[in-house]
């Protein structure tokens, strides 16, 4: 990440995306959230449809990530803060670990994000990504 100038919620958000890079589950994953959280993701290439995810659904969603993924990355471009809200501009790698459709395992697939984190308490009550993948050809 650049050096970014740090407020205790950019902190906990760069903290969320090294984990989440990490392939984080379970309550390694949980603590970064607030009970109530709610996770949307806007419709891009692999989601035409969009999702929205409470906690519980956030967290099977890691776990598929793991088995799909081989590795990932997120490099934080941006990050602004006003409040309890942080909005950051994120570059994300990952390797299919499967093959995902016509792609096959190894393929390298790249988006590039931005997503607004809420925070209640100093932990993620709302998430809204906004994710623009690269071509997915093969």
């Amino acid at each position: 990440m650049a050096d970014l100038q740090q407020h205790p919620n950019i902190d906990t958000a760069v903290r969320y995306h090294e984990a989440v890079a990490g392939f984080a589950t379970g309550d390694e994953l949980a603590r970064f959230f607030h009970p109530d959280a709610v996770h949307r993701e806007w419709p891009n290439v692999l989601f035409p449809d969009g999702a929205v995810r409470d906690l519980p659904a956030v967290l099977a969603a890691a776990e598929r990530g793991r088995r799909a993924l081989d590795h990932q990355w997120f490099e934080v471009l941006t990050a602004v803060a006003s409040g309890d809200l942080v909005a950051l501009e994120v570059t994300w790698t990952g390797t299919l670990a499967v093959a995902l459709g016509d792609l096959p395992a190894g393929h390298v697939l790249r988006a590039h994000i931005a997503t607004f984190l809420e925070f209640r308490d100093g932990r993620i009550l709302s998430q809204r990504n906004y994710d623009c993948y690269e071509r997915l050809s093969g």
